[in-house]
Protein backbone atom coordinates (compact mmCIF):
# COMPACT_ATOMS: atom_id res chain seq x y z
CA UNK A 1 0.00 0.00 0.00
CA UNK A 2 0.93 3.71 -0.54
CA UNK A 3 1.73 5.55 2.44
CA UNK A 4 0.46 8.69 3.08
CA UNK A 5 3.68 11.09 2.90
CA UNK A 6 2.82 12.72 6.72
CA UNK A 7 0.31 12.21 9.21
CA UNK A 8 -0.77 16.43 8.66
CA UNK A 9 -1.46 15.29 5.40
CA UNK A 10 -3.46 12.18 6.16
CA UNK A 11 -4.84 13.85 8.39
CA UNK A 12 -5.65 17.17 6.33
CA UNK A 13 -7.19 14.67 3.28
CA UNK A 14 -9.38 12.82 5.65
CA UNK A 15 -11.09 16.26 7.28
CA UNK A 16 -11.61 17.45 4.20
CA UNK A 17 -13.30 14.22 3.11
CA UNK A 18 -15.55 14.84 6.15
CA UNK A 19 -15.95 17.97 5.71
CA UNK A 20 -17.55 16.99 2.08
CA UNK A 21 -19.36 14.73 3.47
CA UNK A 22 -20.53 16.54 6.08
CA UNK A 23 -21.44 19.77 3.70
CA UNK A 24 -24.85 21.51 3.44
CA UNK A 25 -25.57 21.59 -0.25
CA UNK A 26 -24.14 24.43 -1.67
CA UNK A 27 -26.22 27.87 -2.61
CA UNK A 28 -27.40 28.46 -5.87
CA UNK A 29 -24.71 31.19 -6.45
CA UNK A 30 -21.88 28.85 -5.61
CA UNK A 31 -20.53 26.12 -7.81
CA UNK A 32 -21.98 22.62 -7.47
CA UNK A 33 -19.90 20.61 -5.25
CA UNK A 34 -20.27 16.84 -5.07
CA UNK A 35 -20.18 15.06 -2.05
CA UNK A 36 -17.78 11.68 -1.67
CA UNK A 37 -20.46 9.44 -2.89
CA UNK A 38 -20.56 5.03 -4.14
CA UNK A 39 -19.42 5.08 -7.10
CA UNK A 40 -20.87 1.89 -8.71
CA UNK A 41 -18.39 -0.79 -10.50
CA UNK A 42 -19.54 -2.69 -13.16
CA UNK A 43 -18.28 -6.23 -12.09
CA UNK A 44 -20.39 -8.09 -15.04
CA UNK A 45 -22.00 -10.57 -11.98
CA UNK A 46 -25.32 -9.58 -11.88
CA UNK A 47 -26.81 -12.72 -10.45
CA UNK A 48 -23.96 -13.19 -7.64
CA UNK A 49 -24.26 -11.72 -4.25
CA UNK A 50 -20.80 -10.37 -2.63
CA UNK A 51 -20.51 -11.06 1.13
CA UNK A 52 -17.02 -11.22 1.25
CA UNK A 53 -14.68 -8.31 0.68
CA UNK A 54 -11.46 -7.16 1.11
CA UNK A 55 -10.01 -3.90 0.06
CA UNK A 56 -6.02 -4.03 -0.38
CA UNK A 57 -6.07 -0.35 -1.60
CA UNK A 58 -7.84 2.12 -3.74
CA UNK A 59 -6.78 0.63 -6.44
CA UNK A 60 -6.72 -3.34 -5.90
CA UNK A 61 -9.83 -5.21 -4.13
CA UNK A 62 -11.30 -9.00 -3.64
CA UNK A 63 -14.65 -9.71 -3.50
CA UNK A 64 -16.30 -13.14 -2.82
CA UNK A 65 -20.14 -14.41 -2.97
CA UNK A 66 -22.45 -17.07 -4.19
CA UNK A 67 -22.03 -20.01 -6.81
CA UNK A 68 -18.25 -19.93 -5.40
CA UNK A 69 -17.62 -16.85 -7.53
CA UNK A 70 -14.47 -14.76 -6.86
CA UNK A 71 -13.35 -11.44 -8.73
CA UNK A 72 -10.21 -9.24 -8.01
CA UNK A 73 -9.53 -6.01 -9.65
CA UNK A 74 -6.13 -3.81 -9.76
CA UNK A 75 -7.53 -0.83 -11.81
CA UNK A 76 -9.96 0.50 -9.15
CA UNK A 77 -12.80 -1.62 -10.56
CA UNK A 78 -12.44 -1.01 -13.94
CA UNK A 79 -12.27 -4.05 -14.49
CA UNK A 80 -12.68 -7.42 -12.88
CA UNK A 81 -10.90 -10.90 -13.47
CA UNK A 82 -12.93 -14.04 -12.63
CA UNK A 83 -10.41 -15.45 -10.47
CA UNK A 84 -12.91 -18.33 -8.95
CA UNK A 85 -11.30 -21.25 -7.60
CA UNK A 86 -12.26 -24.60 -10.27
CA UNK A 87 -14.92 -26.58 -9.10
CA UNK A 88 -16.48 -24.35 -6.38
CA UNK A 89 -19.39 -23.93 -7.89
CA UNK A 90 -21.89 -25.01 -5.27
CA UNK A 91 -19.66 -23.60 -2.73
CA UNK A 92 -21.05 -20.19 -1.03
CA UNK A 93 -18.09 -17.87 -0.39
CA UNK A 94 -19.05 -15.52 2.87
CA UNK A 95 -15.39 -14.31 3.71
CA UNK A 96 -12.36 -13.33 1.41
CA UNK A 97 -9.12 -11.78 3.38
CA UNK A 98 -6.16 -10.68 1.01
CA UNK A 99 -2.81 -9.77 1.88
CA UNK A 100 -1.85 -7.60 -1.45
CA UNK A 101 -2.79 -8.35 -5.46
CA UNK A 102 -1.64 -11.91 -5.53
CA UNK A 103 -2.17 -13.37 -2.00
CA UNK A 104 -5.82 -14.15 -0.47
CA UNK A 105 -7.45 -16.58 1.66
CA UNK A 106 -11.44 -16.98 0.68
CA UNK A 107 -13.81 -18.82 3.27
CA UNK A 108 -16.98 -21.21 2.32
CA UNK A 109 -19.39 -21.39 4.85
CA UNK A 110 -22.05 -24.44 5.36
CA UNK A 111 -22.55 -27.37 7.45
CA UNK A 112 -19.98 -29.82 7.20
CA UNK A 113 -17.64 -30.30 4.32
CA UNK A 114 -19.27 -27.36 3.08
CA UNK A 115 -17.02 -25.29 5.10
CA UNK A 116 -13.60 -24.92 3.34
CA UNK A 117 -10.46 -22.76 3.04
CA UNK A 118 -8.72 -22.09 0.21
CA UNK A 119 -5.48 -19.80 -0.69
CA UNK A 120 -4.19 -18.13 -3.47
CA UNK A 121 -0.43 -16.74 -4.12
CA UNK A 122 -0.82 -16.00 -7.77
CA UNK A 123 -4.17 -13.53 -7.73
CA UNK A 124 -6.27 -16.53 -8.11
CA UNK A 125 -4.57 -18.25 -11.21
CA UNK A 126 -4.48 -21.12 -8.91
CA UNK A 127 -5.82 -21.99 -5.72
CA UNK A 128 -5.13 -24.34 -3.08
CA UNK A 129 -7.30 -26.07 -0.56
CA UNK A 130 -5.91 -25.46 3.16
CA UNK A 131 -9.49 -26.85 5.19
CA UNK A 132 -12.31 -28.89 4.68
CA UNK A 133 -14.16 -29.10 7.81
CA UNK A 134 -15.22 -32.84 8.48
CA UNK A 135 -17.27 -32.38 11.64
CA UNK A 136 -20.55 -32.16 11.03
CA UNK A 137 -21.41 -30.47 13.84
CA UNK A 138 -19.41 -27.19 12.40
CA UNK A 139 -19.93 -24.56 10.34
CA UNK A 140 -17.91 -21.80 9.90
CA UNK A 141 -18.72 -18.73 9.64
CA UNK A 142 -15.72 -15.53 9.11
CA UNK A 143 -11.69 -15.23 8.41
CA UNK A 144 -9.77 -12.90 10.03
CA UNK A 145 -6.18 -12.02 10.36
CA UNK A 146 -3.33 -10.69 12.25
CA UNK A 147 -0.78 -9.99 9.79
CA UNK A 148 0.48 -12.12 6.74
CA UNK A 149 0.71 -15.06 9.06
CA UNK A 150 -1.47 -15.96 11.48
CA UNK A 151 -5.06 -15.64 11.59
CA UNK A 152 -8.13 -17.20 13.05
CA UNK A 153 -11.74 -18.65 11.62
CA UNK A 154 -14.59 -19.21 13.95
CA UNK A 155 -17.21 -21.68 14.05
CA UNK A 156 -20.68 -21.88 15.11
CA UNK A 157 -20.73 -23.94 18.88
CA UNK A 158 -19.75 -27.82 18.43
CA UNK A 159 -20.69 -29.17 21.89
CA UNK A 160 -21.69 -25.61 23.31
CA UNK A 161 -18.59 -23.88 22.47
CA UNK A 162 -18.07 -21.62 19.77
CA UNK A 163 -15.17 -23.69 17.80
CA UNK A 164 -11.94 -21.75 16.20
CA UNK A 165 -9.57 -22.52 13.62
CA UNK A 166 -5.92 -21.38 13.88
CA UNK A 167 -2.88 -20.88 11.28
CA UNK A 168 0.38 -19.35 11.69
CA UNK A 169 1.53 -19.58 8.34
CA UNK A 170 -0.57 -17.72 6.25
CA UNK A 171 -3.70 -20.27 5.62
CA UNK A 172 -1.51 -22.51 4.29
CA UNK A 173 -2.39 -25.03 6.62
CA UNK A 174 -5.11 -24.64 9.98
CA UNK A 175 -5.78 -26.41 13.54
CA UNK A 176 -8.25 -26.44 15.68
CA UNK A 177 -7.29 -24.85 19.22
CA UNK A 178 -8.75 -26.25 22.48
CA UNK A 179 -11.74 -24.45 23.67
CA UNK A 180 -11.16 -24.76 27.61
CA UNK A 181 -10.92 -20.89 27.26
CA UNK A 182 -14.07 -20.18 25.22
CA UNK A 183 -16.99 -19.16 27.73
CA UNK A 184 -20.03 -21.28 27.28
CA UNK A 185 -22.57 -20.52 24.32
CA UNK A 186 -25.93 -20.06 24.98
CA UNK A 187 -29.07 -21.54 23.72
CA UNK A 188 -29.14 -20.76 20.01
CA UNK A 189 -26.15 -18.90 20.28
CA UNK A 190 -24.46 -18.13 16.92
CA UNK A 191 -22.12 -15.92 14.51
CA UNK A 192 -23.83 -14.29 11.08
CA UNK A 193 -21.84 -14.98 8.00
CA UNK A 194 -23.34 -11.85 6.62
CA UNK A 195 -20.66 -9.90 6.08
CA UNK A 196 -17.59 -11.31 6.83
CA UNK A 197 -17.38 -9.20 9.85
CA UNK A 198 -18.38 -11.54 12.90
CA UNK A 199 -14.58 -11.84 13.50
CA UNK A 200 -12.50 -8.70 13.80
CA UNK A 201 -8.73 -8.09 14.74
CA UNK A 202 -6.70 -4.99 16.02
CA UNK A 203 -2.68 -5.33 16.71
CA UNK A 204 -1.28 -8.64 16.80
CA UNK A 205 -3.43 -10.66 19.21
CA UNK A 206 -6.66 -8.72 19.86
CA UNK A 207 -9.40 -10.93 18.64
CA UNK A 208 -13.70 -10.31 18.64
CA UNK A 209 -16.32 -12.87 18.26
CA UNK A 210 -20.07 -10.83 17.37
CA UNK A 211 -23.00 -13.84 18.34
CA UNK A 212 -26.93 -13.56 18.00
CA UNK A 213 -29.62 -15.92 17.63
CA UNK A 214 -29.89 -16.01 21.57
CA UNK A 215 -31.24 -14.51 24.57
CA UNK A 216 -28.68 -11.78 24.36
CA UNK A 217 -26.19 -10.52 21.79
CA UNK A 218 -22.69 -10.92 23.00
CA UNK A 219 -19.50 -9.73 21.89
CA UNK A 220 -16.86 -11.96 22.78
CA UNK A 221 -13.15 -10.77 23.45
CA UNK A 222 -9.63 -12.56 23.05
CA UNK A 223 -6.36 -10.94 23.78
CA UNK A 224 -4.38 -14.12 23.34
CA UNK A 225 -4.90 -15.19 19.93
CA UNK A 226 -8.26 -16.91 20.35
CA UNK A 227 -7.06 -19.26 23.19
CA UNK A 228 -8.56 -17.31 26.30
CA UNK A 229 -11.86 -15.40 25.54
CA UNK A 230 -14.39 -13.42 27.20
CA UNK A 231 -18.05 -12.48 27.36
CA UNK A 232 -20.25 -8.81 27.18
CA UNK A 233 -23.89 -8.57 26.91
CA UNK A 234 -24.45 -5.89 23.90
CA UNK A 235 -27.54 -3.52 23.91
CA UNK A 236 -28.57 -4.60 20.52
CA UNK A 237 -31.81 -6.53 19.52
CA UNK A 238 -31.59 -10.26 20.59
CA UNK A 239 -33.93 -12.84 21.62
CA UNK A 240 -34.56 -14.21 17.95
CA UNK A 241 -32.44 -16.36 15.51
CA UNK A 242 -32.95 -13.45 13.31
CA UNK A 243 -31.22 -10.69 15.68
CA UNK A 244 -27.85 -10.02 17.14
CA UNK A 245 -24.40 -8.00 16.61
CA UNK A 246 -23.64 -8.74 12.57
CA UNK A 247 -20.66 -6.84 12.47
CA UNK A 248 -17.62 -5.37 14.23
CA UNK A 249 -14.71 -2.70 13.28
CA UNK A 250 -12.18 -1.99 15.79
CA UNK A 251 -9.88 0.77 14.89
CA UNK A 252 -7.46 0.15 17.91
CA UNK A 253 -7.74 -2.56 20.65
CA UNK A 254 -10.14 0.19 22.59
CA UNK A 255 -12.51 1.47 20.25
CA UNK A 256 -15.10 -0.17 18.12
CA UNK A 257 -18.47 -0.23 16.63
CA UNK A 258 -21.32 -3.09 16.98
CA UNK A 259 -23.98 -3.39 14.29
CA UNK A 260 -26.94 -5.42 13.27
CA UNK A 261 -30.58 -5.97 14.21
CA UNK A 262 -33.26 -7.84 12.79
CA UNK A 263 -32.23 -8.78 9.04
CA UNK A 264 -35.84 -9.67 8.27
CA UNK A 265 -37.11 -6.82 6.09
CA UNK A 266 -40.08 -6.59 7.44
CA UNK A 267 -39.38 -6.25 11.28
CA UNK A 268 -37.69 -2.88 13.00
CA UNK A 269 -33.96 -2.96 14.19
CA UNK A 270 -33.95 -0.40 17.13
CA UNK A 271 -30.82 0.22 18.80
CA UNK A 272 -28.66 -1.44 15.78
CA UNK A 273 -25.23 0.26 16.63
CA UNK A 274 -23.17 0.64 20.16
CA UNK A 275 -20.09 1.71 20.71
CA UNK A 276 -17.06 0.50 23.12
CA UNK A 277 -14.09 2.19 24.39
CA UNK A 278 -12.49 -0.11 26.53
CA UNK A 279 -11.90 -3.08 24.00
CA UNK A 280 -15.71 -4.61 24.28
CA UNK A 281 -15.75 -4.73 27.93
CA UNK A 282 -18.70 -2.77 28.29
CA UNK A 283 -20.99 -1.45 25.30
CA UNK A 284 -23.07 1.86 25.25
CA UNK A 285 -26.13 1.84 22.02
CA UNK A 286 -25.79 4.82 19.88
CA UNK A 287 -27.63 7.82 20.92
CA UNK A 288 -28.88 8.15 17.09
CA UNK A 289 -28.68 5.09 15.88
CA UNK A 290 -29.14 3.38 11.93
CA UNK A 291 -32.71 3.65 10.47
CA UNK A 292 -32.67 -0.33 10.14
CA UNK A 293 -30.35 -3.09 10.38
CA UNK A 294 -26.94 -3.12 9.06
CA UNK A 295 -24.72 -5.73 8.28
CA UNK A 296 -20.85 -3.95 7.58
CA UNK A 297 -19.39 -1.42 9.25
CA UNK A 298 -15.70 0.40 8.79
CA UNK A 299 -13.73 3.01 10.39
CA UNK A 300 -12.78 5.82 7.49
CA UNK A 301 -8.60 5.44 7.32
CA UNK A 302 -7.11 8.49 9.45
CA UNK A 303 -10.19 9.24 11.44
CA UNK A 304 -10.91 8.52 15.26
CA UNK A 305 -14.42 9.35 14.72
CA UNK A 306 -15.42 8.61 11.55
CA UNK A 307 -17.00 5.00 10.37
CA UNK A 308 -19.67 4.15 7.61
CA UNK A 309 -22.00 1.39 8.69
CA UNK A 310 -23.93 -0.55 5.49
CA UNK A 311 -27.15 -2.52 4.98
CA UNK A 312 -29.44 -3.47 2.37
CA UNK A 313 -31.28 -0.29 2.66
CA UNK A 314 -28.76 1.92 3.16
CA UNK A 315 -25.37 3.77 4.33
CA UNK A 316 -24.98 5.43 7.43
CA UNK A 317 -22.22 7.67 8.36
CA UNK A 318 -21.18 8.73 12.31
CA UNK A 319 -18.72 11.40 12.54
CA UNK A 320 -18.62 11.15 16.19
CA UNK A 321 -17.17 7.82 16.94
CA UNK A 322 -20.33 5.79 17.21
CA UNK A 323 -22.83 8.16 18.95
CA UNK A 324 -25.26 9.34 16.06
CA UNK A 325 -25.48 8.02 12.90
CA UNK A 326 -27.06 9.72 9.81
CA UNK A 327 -28.19 7.84 6.10
CA UNK A 328 -26.10 9.18 3.61
CA UNK A 329 -27.27 6.76 0.64
CA UNK A 330 -29.99 4.35 0.02
CA UNK A 331 -28.15 1.64 -2.20
CA UNK A 332 -28.35 -2.32 -1.12
CA UNK A 333 -24.46 -3.02 0.38
CA UNK A 334 -24.15 -6.00 2.71
CA UNK A 335 -19.77 -4.96 3.64
CA UNK A 336 -17.82 -2.40 3.23
CA UNK A 337 -13.66 -2.26 4.01
CA UNK A 338 -11.60 0.61 3.77
CA UNK A 339 -7.94 0.76 3.27
CA UNK A 340 -4.86 3.01 4.66
CA UNK A 341 -4.86 4.96 1.36
CA UNK A 342 -7.84 5.98 1.44
CA UNK A 343 -9.90 3.63 -0.37
CA UNK A 344 -13.51 2.59 0.55
CA UNK A 345 -15.18 -0.20 -0.89
CA UNK A 346 -18.77 -1.49 -0.42
CA UNK A 347 -20.03 -4.99 -1.90
CA UNK A 348 -23.80 -6.76 -2.17
CA UNK A 349 -26.53 -8.12 -3.93
CA UNK A 350 -27.04 -8.61 -7.56
CA UNK A 351 -23.24 -7.93 -8.42
CA UNK A 352 -23.19 -4.94 -6.69
CA UNK A 353 -19.55 -3.23 -5.58
CA UNK A 354 -18.86 0.48 -4.81
CA UNK A 355 -15.83 2.49 -4.19
CA UNK A 356 -16.50 5.68 -2.32
CA UNK A 357 -15.36 8.43 -5.09
CA UNK A 358 -14.25 12.08 -3.21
Amino acid sequence: MRRIRSRAAAMAACGAALAALTAVPAQAHEPERRAPHWELKDTGAPETRFRGLAAVSRTTAWVAGTGGTVLRTTDAGATWRNVSPPGAGDLQFRDVEAFDARRAVVLAIGEGEASRVYRTDDGGVTWTESFRNTDPKAFYDCLAFFDHRHGLAMSDPVDGRFRILSTGDGGRTWKVLPDGGMPAAQEGEAGFAASGQCLVTSGPKDVWLATGGAAHARVLHSADRGRTWTATDTPLPAGDPARGVFALAFRDRAHGLAVGGDFRPDQPSPNAAARTSDGGRTWRPAATPPPAYRSGVAWLPHSRTAALAVGPTGTDLTTDAGRTWRTVDTGSYDTVDCTRDHGCWAAGEKGRVARLEH
